[in-house]
């Protein structure tokens, strides 16, 4: 049995809690964050508090809670015989160097408010700074996922910038496509199998073996035409860029 505390009230933590609720070999001891209001979500199924001076004892310490916020809530923790961990992307491992015992417990995944979402194929990456909290990190991570992994601070940073490119950008082109539609009063709706196709394709090959378009294929008069039907000068600086980057990665096939 591992016993863990839960030290945040946002998506993250919620998600963590929701996951970690319906496992046998976890014991959820208290979770812990500054706004009582905001712990709602595991009233009545753990012990909640504000009070960070009434902290008990556990085996973990999972710091879930905004990144600038790290190094202040790690600070309450310095004095702990427990692991500490966090889980940012962004985040080295020393902003919990104040802390005895530390490590990373970072879920590859976009959490979204009031979206639970199952953890089975979410990549837990773990980093710890000896064997023993290493392994204690990778059985809670075999817990909740399949696939835990040990990835260092440096790789975790680079694995958090190609997540923006692959999530928060993408779903920022699914806005501008949304606007498109809403503005010629087209139901976006008919372009999400399109979506869900363009990301199933990634299961048998690459990004750069998947990619089709005017843009790839060099089709100049397409390419005029999508820049004369978009009006609005973001879109069209967008659409500008994004073609000739592709007509430079795919520019020896053209």
């Amino acid at each position: 049995m591992i016993s863990v505390v839960i030290v945040g009230t946002g998506n993250v933590a919620q998600n963590l809690f929701q996951a970690f609720d319906k496992v046998a070999d976890v014991e959820i001891k208290q979770v812990l964050g500054r706004n009582k209001n905001h712990l709602a979500f595991a009233k009545d199924k753990v012990f909640i508090s504000t009070d960070f001076k009434k902290i008990p004892s556990a085996d973990i310490y999972i710091l879930a809670v905004s990144d600038d916020s790290i190094g202040v809530v790690a600070e309450k923790f310095k004095d702990s015989n427990g692991l500490i961990v966090h889980t940012s992307g962004a985040t080295s491992l020393e902003v919990l160097s104040k802390c005895n015992r530390t490590g990373i417990f970072y879920p590859l995944q976009t959490f979204t408010k009031g979206k639970i979402i199952s953890f089975d194929d979410i990549p837990m990456c773990i980093e710890a700074k000896n064997e023993k909290d290493f392994e204690l990190l990778l059985n809670l991570g075999k817990t909740l996922s399949n696939t835990v992994i040990e990835v260092s601070s440096e790789q975790r940073k680079i694995l958090h910038v190609a997540a923006v490119f692959v999530n928060n950008f993408t779903n920022y082109m699914y806005t501008i496509g949304a606007d498109i539609c809403t503005e010629n009063n087209i139901d976006f709706k008919l372009l999400q199998p399109l979506i869900k196709e363009t990301a199933a394709k990634l299961d048998d090959l690459t990004p750069y073996q998947s990619q089709t378009g005017p843009a790839k294929r060099g089709d100049q008069k397409t390419l005029q035409k999508h820049l004369q039907l978009i009006k609005n000068t973001h879109q069209r600086e967008l659409y500008t860029l994004l073609s000739n980057a592709i007509k430079e990665k795919h520019g020896k096939e053209l």
